[in-house]
């Protein structure tokens, strides 16, 4: 047989052995074992064919033994072993805590409520009676006018405008504005007589 050849199965046989050690796991015993292959194979092919083939095959180590541990590598999370070893990334819901606001938001996209006040472009909204912090969407919104969830932003409910409520509706009256009144209908009374 000619001393080529023994080279080349040396060759062959040691990126065999590196593939195998990134699948199974031998402590280095592999990796040693692959090593020595593929430098006995080098030195076989400088001692029995010339430097020219001794070149050639130390061109292709340097190549092939990275190339085959990365591909090994490609193919080691398809495997079972690989599966058991890597585990995978885990989603955002399985890394939040139980309390956290976004899981209670969740349900809340769809729901409709009222604008308990001026929202420009922040607010509160008033859903089943319970009260959350909002941000309007779609510019300003009343208070009293109808909103709907449209999704969750930095832990606050991102709302849209809906209809007016009527007058007749279930939800709760918008807040007046104490500003907008006369001091006297307030019952407080005016500054002057006070001094006097």
């Amino acid at each position: 047989m000619h001393p080529v050849i023994w080279s080349m199965l040396l060759l062959a046989f040691g990126l065999a052995l590196a593939m195998l050690e990134v699948f199974i796991p031998s402590a280095g015993i592999l990796g040693f074992l692959s090593l020595s292959a593929i430098v006995t194979a080098i030195v076989l092919a400088f001692s029995l064919s010339g430097t020219t083939a001794g070149f050639l095959f130390l061109g292709i180590a340097a190549v092939s033994l990275p190339a085959t541990v990365m591909v090994a590598f490609k193919w080691l999370p398809g495997t079972p072993f690989g599966r058991r070893l890597m585990l995978g990334m885990p989603k955002e819901k399985e890394v939040l805590p139980d309390d956290d606001p976004r899981i209670a938001f969740e349900s809340l996209i769809g729901c409709q409520g009222t604008a308990k006040s001026a929202m420009l472009p922040g607010g509160t909204i008033s859903i089943d009676g319970v009260t959350y912090e909002a941000v309007s969407a779609s510019g300003a919104i009343d208070a009293g006018d109808m909103v709907t969830v449209a999704r969750i932003r930095n832990n606050r409910l991102v709302v849209q405008k809906g209809k007016t409520m009527t007058p007749d509706s279930t939800t709760t009256a918008p807040i007046e504005d104490p500003l907008s009144k006369p001091i006297d209908a307030l019952g407080i009374d005016p500054l002057d007589d006070l001094l006097s």
